[in-house]
């Protein structure tokens, strides 16, 4: 076999609240590049890793204003610029009209930005994962907690991050490798 990289170490905790105590105590350590694995919601655990900021009502607003000022702009843009009919001596810029379509299309470019920005922010989609290649990581969809600390992290050293998870009390530690194994015939 083809030895492989590590993605990082895991540790697997049976409880939400010991998970949280073990990502308080790494970012406390030090780590910075933590990831967490849980069958549900975990209150506090996206603040606990340190992800702070949510870019998603950002992304809303700016959808919504996109939308709004392309479909006022295009309206108003065909009744007076490229088609302007006088109709019964109305104005051709007669902006009542104009709203319900701009309200439409910012909705429609929220809920659009919201969606599409949503999966960009998370790196979806991803058909593929190296946690995958976790041993029992399909318990994180089920009755498991895991604690993922990468080896990109500036205080990664695998003998020393190792003995800090042991000393957290975890299920067990486990090394996630890079990629998966490639058989001898194959190489």
């Amino acid at each position: 076999m083809k030895s492989i990289e590590e993605y990082g170490l895991m540790a697997e905790f049976s409880t939400p609240e010991a998970l949280l105590g073990g990502v308080s105590k790494a970012r406390t350590h030090g780590f910075s590049a933590i990831e967490a694995y849980t069958p549900f919601s975990v209150e506090g655990l996206p603040e606990a890793i340190g992800c702070t900021q949510n870019r998603v009502p950002m992304l809303a607003l700016l959808g919504g204003i996109a939308g709004g000022a392309g479909m006022y702009f295009l309206q108003w843009y065909t009744a007076v610029i490229d088609y302007p009919v006088n109709s019964g001596g109305r104005p051709l810029h007669a902006w009542p009209a104009f709203i319900p379509a701009t309200f439409e299309m910012t909705v429609l470019g929220a809920a659009l930005a919201v969606f599409f920005g949503f999966l960009a922010l998370n790196g979806l989609p991803k058909f593929y994962h190296p946690v995958f290649n976790a041993s029992d990581f399909d318990l994180a969809s089920r009755n498991r907690f895991f604690l993922c600390i990468r080896s990109c992290d500036p205080h990664f050293d695998s003998a020393k991050t190792h003995d800090f998870l042991q000393i957290l009390e975890p299920i067990r530690v486990f090394a996630v490798p890079l990629g998966a194994e490639i058989p001898r015939e194959q190489q």
